[in-house]
């Protein structure tokens, strides 16, 4: 496993080398490096919004959202070219299933009102809709399984896991949770920035101190019918009810760990982060601009999450296009993260694993009977 003590190993050799004369590599061939490692390996974006699709014929917006809706700059088109500049195989995909209900305040993002009756099962299906609208105009491949990731990485295209973030369209019924796999989602947040029916959020004060009883019985039925559990934006106690009531890995598909130094709502503790790897999930790291600034900073945060979990449990979950101060916020970059990981030692075998591998084995584990 790679730890910081290899890190530090690593710049000392470097330091050793330019004191006999001999230059370290320069910072082209890492580079180069990158490319073809990625050139060869599948990578999936364990959480994303490419273009903001969920703003698309969005109804009923605060009047933050409204103005925030009205410049926002969002373009598939431009951002699936820059996946596929960049060689990010995949992304999940995700829509918003609380946009509507949100204001800012309370120093962020919160639920300023409840849903009315059928609201957010309407606005779900939009937004899918919406997301299916990019399969159908040839943008992207739809990914439905781990074996047609493989096949848009052979192929050399680019593809999309759909996703919701925030289950608030099932309201409470697990019913709909085999209505939204035929509707092609493979991935579901439970909760967002609303509380509902199945659990509290980290961002706000406990309403049920936990998950709810319905929200055992939907973890169970993205179980069944082989949709992938991320945790993120749960409570500390909703999180670890949802690893209980599950029977597969979960995603906390972007987040950090919880420090004297970095330390924020969105974070979690590491007793969270070891129970998550203890059951073959992984956590996927988070570029938002809390605690850091610049990329080299994320990629040592890459391995805080290594040294923490082991790398079989760290991902990458970008947030793009919906993250919050973010210091990685274009694909093209992706290069640029694989070369500081090589340029600090890390292993291909470990990358490999943080870009792509572990998302597609907690999938592959998720669809298996």
């Amino acid at each position: 496993m790679t730890t910081r003590r290899h890190f530090l190993l690593g710049a000392g050799a470097a330091t050793a080398l330019a004191a006999c004369g001999r230059k370290p590599a320069p910072r082209s061939e890492f580079l180069a490096k990158a490319k073809a490692l990625i050139a060869a390996r599948p990578s999936l974006d364990l959480h994303a919004h490419p273009g903001q699709t969920f703003i698309r014929d969005a109804a009923n917006l605060s009047p933050a959202l409204m103005a925030f809706a009205a410049t926002a700059k969002g373009n598939e088109e431009r951002v699936i070219e820059d996946m596929r500049a960049g060689g990010m195989t995949a992304a999940v995909f995700a829509a918003v299933a609380d946009f509507q209900i949100l204001g800012l305040g309370k120093g962020g993002l919160h639920a300023r009102r409840e849903f009315k009756t059928g609201e957010a099962f309407a606005s779900y299906k939009k937004q899918i809709a919406n997301l299916k609208k990019l399969v159908s105009k040839g943008l992207v491949s739809e990914i439905l399984t781990p074996s047609d990731l493989e096949k848009v990485k052979a192929a050399g295209g680019v593809g999309a896991v759909l996703a919701s973030e925030g289950a608030d369209f099932l309201e409470g019924s697990a019913e709909r949770v085999a209505e939204a796999y035929q509707d092609g989602v493979r991935c579901i947040t439970p909760v967002h920035y609303h509380t509902n029916e199945l659990g509290d959020i980290m961002t706000e004060a406990p309403t049920h101190d936990g998950i709810t009883d319905a929200g055992k019985t939907v973890i169970k039925a993205m179980n069944r019918a082989g949709i992938i559990v991320d945790v993120a934006h749960a409570s500390e106690a909703t999180a670890f009810g949802m690893l209980e009531a599950s029977d597969k890995p979960v995603l906390c598909s972007h987040t950090h760990i919880k420090s004297a130094k970095a330390d924020s709502p969105r974070f979690i503790s590491l007793d969270l982060a070891k129970a998550i790897s203890q059951s073959g999930g992984v956590i996927g790291a988070w570029p938002a601009g809390i605690g850091i600034k610049t990329l080299d900073e994320f990629i040592d945060r890459l391995f805080e999450l290594v040294d923490a979990v082991g790398a079989d449990h760290v991902g990458i979950g970008t947030d793009m296009d919906a993250n919050y101060k973010p210091v990685w916020d274009n694909y093209r970059q992706f290069p640029d993260i694989v070369a500081g990981l090589i340029e600090r030692g890390m292993a291909d075998d470990e990358i490999a694993k943080i870009i792509g591998g572990n998302g597609l084995r907690v999938f592959s584990a998720t669809t298996s009977n």
